[in-house]
């Protein structure tokens, strides 16, 4: 289990005091495995991360600027290099991975922002042109007035919906993005209690 306060003896405790002191994030460790999620059996290179870790990592991180430095600490028992060289990889991945996408969300939703303004200028633009026909009694006269009266709230729709796509992000995605880009760049260490 992810901990961030760990009761120790107390030859130990002032040790780690100061390494939580020092560092930018700590998160204690009982094992590996608190960093990876409990149903999924694969190995450390596969396996998908824990929810927890996930949200302590973001909840850690919320106030830190890009460079941090992500420390776990681990029982010496438990301790292996090789597993730490492996995790570390995986973490890497996965920020990687999931920074691209969450930028690539952001990408889509402001292209589709831009997209639903175009379609507002160019039904205001037909619009203006029905509007600038001569007015006749004819069925013709009637089915342009019918169609500027649709197109105009119509444009304006488009073109409000998307400025406020534009301006408005979605907080969810924005605030993803941030951590998953803090966290591409984050230094991971393994430091034994």
């Amino acid at each position: 289990m992810i901990e961030r306060v760990l009761i120790v003896e107390e030859d130990n405790a002032v040790g780690i005091k100061s390494i939580l002191n020092k560092m930018e994030v700590s998160l204690i460790l009982d094992t590996y495995d608190d960093i990876f999620s409990d149903f999924d059996p694969r190995p450390y290179s596969e396996r998908s991360l824990s929810e927890d870790f996930l949200s302590e990592a973001k909840r850690a991180t919320r106030d830190k600027g890009e460079g941090v430095e992500l420390r776990f600490l681990i029982p010496k028992v438990t301790r292996s290099l090789s597993h730490e060289e492996l995790i570390k990889q995986r973490l890497k991945e996965h920020f990687r991975r999931h920074y691209k996408s969450a930028k690539k969300a952001i990408l889509a939703y402001k292209q589709q922002a831009l997209l639903l303004i175009l379609i507002g200028i160019i039904l205001g633009l037909v619009d203006a042109l029905t509007l600038s026909t001569p007015v006749t009694f004819d069925l013709n006269a009637i089915l342009t007035d019918a169609i500027g009266i649709v197109l105009t709230p119509a444009s304006w729709f488009s073109i409000w919906t998307g400025l406020e796509h534009l301006i408005y992000q979605p907080k969810e995605e924005v605030a993803e993005e941030a951590f998953y880009k803090k966290m591409e760049s984050v230094h991971i260490t393994f430091t034994p209690y």
